[in-house]
């Protein structure tokens, strides 16, 4: 009989799969090895030749071969990318876009918080400059409140007696002076701005000491009043305060001269004056609650000011006796003419007067006084309006001289 061939075991079968992996993954081993090779020797040689040998050559040839191909599959893939990012988009959570919004709230919110905290401080710096700079003993204060009406110009302070305020204080913002302290309570006061058109303030022209008075109108403005035409004064000038009275401290800018004009033959200037504080923004302020003898002004500057008002005042006097045509003239000639003047003046005025006048020249020629002089130095005065008063305190005069 012929005998059958023997069938393999398992074991046999599972060693000659095991073999077959094995020469399989030991010869895609070898390959890969031999790619890594040519691509090194590849990359070596289109290296060295720089782009223009064979390899470069070739490399060239296909990207132009599937240039065309990108491009293409770019194309096509474009609008379905555009695509899926706008259904990514509407199909986003819509907790997500909840949080955005609320985040972009916050940060909002934020920003304004910031942008008032920096104008405040910068409000707070600017007064304290001032205080450091005039060396000022004050109080800070908020600005409650304006005006209840519409005809007057003031702001209510969050401090009265109780913080050692009181009437007539004045109240200076970061850029200056802004008005003075009107009435009080235990905790709040009414402020009178500079722009009321019943306030008044000593001023004087800071660069050619021109002393005046800064007042308000009715429309809220600011004007720089008794400033004579034979003084000095432009565009632009700082007025600022002069220091007489005691009120305010001395050399606190207040504003600007803006316009100037004058009447033909006017004695003093129409002056308008910006303020440099923006009256219907005040937010904080300073009260200044006492001066030091350096903030007050001085002798000589008090002097000058009386010695302007008295040349003011003889000016216009002046100016009125002339208008008064011959009369004027003739005031004018007993006025230098002394005491020929005064006895021809009382004659004219009044015939008793006159005859007092006769009788006490008279006396003074007995008793050989020199009344001329005095009589000149009396009719040097003649400029008030007051007639009969001038002719009694010539007779005064003389008599005294007389005497």
């Amino acid at each position: 009989m012929q005998k059958m061939p023997s069938m393999p075991s398992g074991r046999s079968k599972f060693a000659a799969a095991k073999l077959r992996k094995s020469d399989a993954g030991a010869g895609a081993g070898i390959l890969a090895a031999v790619l890594v090779a040519i691509s090194l020797v590849v990359f070596t040689v289109g290296a060295n030749e720089g782009g223009s040998g064979f390899f470069g050559q070739m490399r060239n040839a296909a990207q132009m071969v599937t240039s065309p191909l990108q491009m293409m599959g770019s194309a096509i893939t474009s609008p379905f990318t555009g695509l899926g990012n706008v259904f990514r988009n509407l199909t986003a959570a819509e907790q997500t876009l909840v949080e955005l919004e609320e985040e972009n709230a916050r940060l909002a919110a934020r920003n304004v918080e910031l942008e008032e905290a920096e104008q405040s401080a910068k409000r707070l710096q600017s007064l304290l400059d001032l205080r450091d700079t005039h060396s000022l003993q004050s109080v800070a204060a908020r600005v409650i409140s304006g005006s209840n009406d519409s005809w007057t110009s003031s702001v209510v302070i969050d401090h009265g007696t109780s913080s050692g305020l009181a009437v007539g204080m004045p109240v200076v913002a970061g850029d200056g002076a802004v008005g003075q302290i009107i009435s009080c309570s235990p905790t709040t006061s009414t402020v009178r701005l500079l722009t009321d058109e019943l306030s008044s303030v000593s001023a004087m022209l800071q660069g050619t000491r021109a002393q005046g008075m800064l007042q308000g109108t009715v429309e809220g403005k600011l004007k720089l009043a008794l400033i004579r035409t034979d003084q000095s004064v432009n565009v632009g000038d700082m007025v600022v305060t002069s220091g007489l009275g005691g009120v305010f401290p001395k050399g606190l800018p207040m504003g600007k001269v803006s316009v100037i004009d004058s009447d033909p033959g006017a004695g003093y200037y129409q002056i308008e004056v910006e303020p440099l504080t923006r009256i219907g923004n005040l937010e904080e302020v300073l009260v200044i609650t006492s001066l030091t003898e350096g903030q007050q002004a001085s002798d000589e500057d008090i002097a000058n000011a009386d010695a302007a008002d008295q040349e003011a005042a003889s000016g216009h006097s002046a100016k009125r006796l002339v208008a008064e045509g011959d009369g004027g003239d003739k005031e004018d000639e007993e006025s230098e003419t002394g005491e020929e003047k005064q006895g021809q003046q009382n004659e004219e005025q009044t015939g008793e007067l006159g005859s007092n006048q006769i009788g006490n020249r008279a006396l003074e020629q007995s008793n050989g006084t020199d009344s001329g002089a005095g009589n000149a130095a009396t009719g040097s005065e003649m400029g008030n309006d007051l007639t009969g008063g001038q002719n009694s305190n010539a007779n005064d005069g003389v008599a005294g001289n007389a005497g």
